[in-house]
């Protein structure tokens, strides 16, 4: 049983392989006819209305209303029935989580941020999930039985085959190898869930709904408590063999630096994540060399964050702009690395750091342009991402719709 190429999970929609073709143009398109699909996939118009109709008798799809004419009768535009269920999106970040329930069209109809600690472990944070998950279907009147999908991103590696974190350094305390599809599918026995890194996820976003719908080959780059990259090669997301591609957090760039969660010494994430950077601008503060932020840590009871460094660094503070472009372009560099090996079109910037400002943007392609090849930067764009804190929920949503529907058995 085959799964979009994965191994298939318990959705319960076994379908015809034209059947879930069909339905994955109209994932991808806004106005798509019985025609589109005819000349999308080759096959003839009388075959593609016998899908389309069997779909329409299952509930699935339905009309709505008419399409552009290109000469003659206005064909009818098709969609997935709202009302046909729902899909849920989670977002988990080491500090907080994001969680979306939407239609079968993609609209979000409940949505919650909560803050959490993932330290704690997987049982005390995914029944807070899970909890306010039950929450929002019971206010919104929606029933658990009719959640078909759950798309989960993790700030950590994932075999994505097995839906389980291995090894995750910024979480300890029981995540590696936990069930966490198990754990949703009890209280939500019809949904198909799927656990991928949060980094992926966040690429996903970018590519249905942000500013990698016109890109085939970029790179997602969160910066934030860790660092990783999430890859799309020929408008996929490329994982690697086991799911762990993309985790440059632990490439190393300083033999003599610290020592990383992971265990080794000198990992990017070490030096020029957001705690690396909060750290230095806490070491400013207390040995003189930034009154700026020796001001803020009066005011904030000792503490920084990699926010508060952008805020020096914009009030001019020297030592503040010397850790901004000292950690950005420290991970410009190892960003070349993959220019170079890969030549993307874009490489987007995204994650809670990246809310530093200009100064971290403009010191990443300083590093990134100053050890690329000249011509892998020929047509490279380097920006923030657009999407913001919406890029993991609309991934997440993304790869709970991309599941749904399973190849038939043979």
């Amino acid at each position: 049983m085959l799964l979009n190429g994965t191994q298939a999970l318990n959705t319960p929609f076994r379908l015809q392989p034209l059947q879930v073709e069909a339905l994955t143009m109209l994932r991808r398109g806004t106005q798509v006819s019985r025609t589109d699909l005819a000349n999308a996939t080759g096959y003839s118009r009388s075959t593609i209305t016998a899908v389309t109709n069997e779909l329409i008798e299952l509930g699935i799809i339905e009309e709505t209303g008419d399409g552009e004419s290109s000469g003659g009768r206005r064909p009818r535009v098709l969609r997935f029935r709202p009302d046909f269920g729902y899909i849920v999106g989670i977002d988990v970040g080491a500090t907080g989580f994001d969680l979306a329930v939407a239609d079968f069209t993609g609209a979000i109809l409940d949505r919650a941020t909560c803050a959490i600690d993932v330290r704690e472990g997987p049982e005390p944070v995914l029944a807070l999930i899970r909890n306010k998950l039950l929450s929002k279907l019971t206010a919104g009147g929606l029933s658990q039985d009719k959640v078909y999908a759950i798309g989960i991103g993790v700030p950590g590696p994932v075999d994505f085959a097995a839906g389980m974190l291995i090894a995750p350094p910024i979480m300890p305390g029981g995540w590696d190898g936990y069930p966490i599809r198990k754990y949703f599918n009890i209280p939500f026995p019809n949904a198909v869930v799927i656990v991928d890194n949060d980094v992926n996820v966040m690429a996903l976003g970018e590519l249905r709904g942000g500013a990698g719908i016109h890109h085939r080959h970029f790179i997602f780059v969160k910066v934030g408590t860790g660092i990783g990259a999430g890859i799309v090669c020929n408008g996929v997301i490329h994982r690697g063999v086991d799911g762990c591609a993309g985790d440059i957090g632990h490439i190393c760039v300083d033999q003599d630096g610290p020592v990383c969660h992971c265990g080794n010494v000198g990992c990017l994430e070490a030096i020029a994540a957001g705690p690396a950077i909060a750290a230095r601008g806490l070491d400013a503060a207390h040995t003189n060399r930034s009154a700026v932020l020796a001001r803020y840590t009066a005011a904030q009871d000792g503490r920084l964050t990699a926010i508060d460094i952008g805020r020096a660094a914009a009030e001019g503070d020297a030592a503040a702009n010397e850790i901004i472009q000292d950690s950005g372009r420290t991970i410009g560099e190892v960003l070349a690395t993959l220019v170079n090996f890969f030549n993307p079109s874009v490489i987007l910037i995204g994650g809670g750091v990246s809310a530093i400002g200009h100064q971290f943007l403009a010191a990443i392609r300083r590093g990134i342009l100053h050890r690329s090849l000249p011509l892998a930067t020929r047509h490279l764009r380097i920006d923030i991402s657009p999407m913001g804190v919406n890029a993991g929920i609309v991934g997440a949503l993304a790869l709970a719709m991309e599941h749904v529907f399973a190849v038939e058995d043979t």
